[in-house]
């Protein structure tokens, strides 16, 4: 299971700023040029006041507003800089996701032929661009309030320090109610990009099979799932405008409370030595620099933000990561770091014995999905075995990620997990069994992992995660299941199903093998059913003296006893 996308989220915000430190420092620069004006614009109505109009001089007083207007007007050109800036930092992030879902979208259509991603094209059509306006706007937002309120701050620790007495307190309250704000309206988000994604789901399912949905005569059937479904869509969505309506309370306590408090207090302010032009020139710093500010932070990050953070993590989780560069192995050869190979490799169970298995050279390679096919009691279990270092070859050596199995069984367990077919739960609770071989995994990283293996049905019949379960109280069925989400939940980069499907129906054998092969890392498949075989990216057969590998068509071609195997009893055209 990949659980990066729950690390590398903040990696992949930071990504284009650390891709782009000059664009950086000159956004940065640009940017201090645009807040001019609100660092300088309470100086200069204090002065327009005090040293002006409060003290007979107009022509002073317009001399200052005329400043300030020329002020306004680099502020205006610095903004203008700013957007190619921007624009250089989010284009690449933008490029890097569509290649992201494009990528994961032509690995589902290998691993799951004949099955469109619905969800996938929501992705690439709609998330992709709600990701890139929503970090150009989140750039924008952060950047101004950063500049802005640290402008008016400073303009008025030059102009007034007693004042920040009474303008900080609401202002820092301000920022502790919108962080704990964000954690719920985040999860609202999230619900409701699930919500549509479910409803995206059902109505491609639903207009790809319509001739099938009349001829059953399921139309009311149909039309109850679709309404469901769009129930729970407008219940996400009622959730995260009520909670878009509750951000106000940050805007009036961080805008407006620090307005009242200054105005309340002028009186001893004044008594302290504030001036009536320090006093309205705070008034313009509130006004003009925090109150704006604070309503676009809390705006951005409570709409822009949370869509940006939820679209996000949703793209990250639903594609797989970038392919990590191969490690040099011995020899100059390069080995990618999760590939298998086995050279020269043979097995006998004694010294006078007959070999099970005899020189195989194979390799799997990084994140390939092998398939392995033969009749019973050729050997396919000790391949398994020798695979997963749980017996040594008597010859040859068996490599993981260009080096030897180790020795260390707990080294071993993480690199890779083996499944055989007789799964092993304990007494315990569900969710200890589930998380056995991953103790740190998060409830987002169990719920995936059950998802993705079928669980549901199980956890909720148990009575969630929670439940106390007795291994003689499942079926073998339901052991394996949990054992295969324990599996599919690991950080092991190989995994070994020894027909661990063996007691499944071949839909939920399907869905098993398929999220395996989604998963990163490689996975190799001792075959229950040839209907492995089929969704595999490579099939090897063993026959007792040799083994063959190749795709399914070219095995179909090249061995008898594949087409034997899968009831191909002709060999096809052009076969030799």
């Amino acid at each position: 299971m990949n659980r990066a996308p729950e690390v590398s989220l903040r990696t992949e915000l930071l990504a284009p700023l650390r891709r782009s430190p000059r664009v950086v420092v000159r956004l940065a620069l640009w940017s201090a040029v645009e807040a001019l004006p609100g660092f300088a614009a309470g100086r200069l109505v204090a002065g327009a006041v005090d040293s002006g109009f409060g003290a007979g001089r107009p022509g002073v007083g317009m001399a200052y507003l005329a400043l300030l207007g020329v002020a306004v007007f680099v502020g205006a050109w610095a903004t203008r800089q700013v957007y190619p800036r921007l624009a250089a930092l989010v284009e690449p992030l933008r490029d890097d996701l569509v290649r992201r879902v494009v990528t994961g979208g032509l690995h589902a259509a290998r691993t799951a032929p004949g099955r469109p991603d619905t969800a996938g094209v929501a992705r690439l059509t709609q998330q992709v661009e709600i990701v890139r306006e929503a970090y150009a706007g989140i750039t924008m937002v952060v950047r101004r309030f950063v500049f802005s309120v640290g402008g008016a701050l400073l303009g008025m620790c030059f102009l007034e320090p007693l004042v920040l007495v009474v303008v900080l307190p609401p202002l820092l309250a301000a920022a502790g109610l919108l962080a704990l704000m964000l954690r719920s309206t985040t999860d609202a988000q999230r619900e409701l990009l699930l919500a549509d994604e479910r409803l995206a789901a059902e109505a491609g399912a639903v207009i790809g099979g319509l001739r099938d949905v009349t001829a059953a005569g399921a139309e009311r059937w149909t039309g109850d799932r679709l309404s469901t479904a769009v129930e729970r869509q407008a219940l996400a969505a009622r959730r995260v405008a009520r909670l878009t309506a509750d951000r106000t309370l940050v805007l009036a306590v961080g805008g407006w409370l620090p307005l009242v408090l200054l105005l309340s207090t002028a009186s001893w302010l004044t008594g302290h030595g504030v001036t009536a032009g320090g006093l309205l020139g705070s008034v313009t710093y509130i006004t003009q620099g925090l109150q704006p500010a604070l309503q676009t932070l809390v705006q951005g990050l409570g709409g822009s933000g949370v869509r940006l953070a939820v679209t996000l993590r949703r793209i990250l989780e639903s594609t797989p990561p970038e392919p990590a560069a191969p490690a040099p192995g011995p020899a100059g050869r390069t080995h990618g770091p999760y590939g298998v190979e086995l050279s020269k490799v043979g097995f006998a169970y004694g010294p006078g014995a007959e070999p099970v298995v005899r020189d195989l050279d194979l390799t799997i390679g990084p994140g390939e999905h092998l398939v392995v096919v033969g009749p019973s009691g050729i050997g396919k279990s000790t391949l398994a075995g020798l695979i997963a270092g749980l017996l040594r070859p008597t010859s040859g050596e068996v490599r993981l990620g260009g080096r030897p199995l180790p020795a260390d069984p707990a080294e071993l367990a993480r690199h890779r997990v083996l499944i055989p077919q007789e799964a092993y739960v304990f007494t315990g609770t569900l969710d200890e069994n589930l998380r056995y071989l991953a103790s740190d995994a998060g409830p987002g990283d169990v719920d995936r992992a059950v998802a993705a293996i079928g669980l549901e049905g199980l956890v909720e019949r148990l009575g969630g995660r929670g439940a106390q379960i007795a291994p003689d109280a499942l079926s073998a069925g339901e052991r394996q299941q949990i054992a295969l989400a324990r599996a599919y939940l690991s950080p092991a980069d190989l995994v070994v199903l020894d027909e661990a499907t063996c007691h499944l129906d071949p839909a939920a054998e399907a869905r098993a093998e398929e999220a395996f092969a989604r998963r990163r890392g490689s996975l190799l498949v001792i075959a229950h059913r040839m209907s492995s075989a089929l969704r595999a990216d490579r099939v090897l057969v063993m026959d007792g003296t040799d083994a063959v590998a190749g795709s399914h068509e070219e095995l179909l071609t090249s061995s008898a006893l594949y087409r034997d195997l899968t009831g191909h009893w002709r060999r096809p055209a052009g076969a030799r």
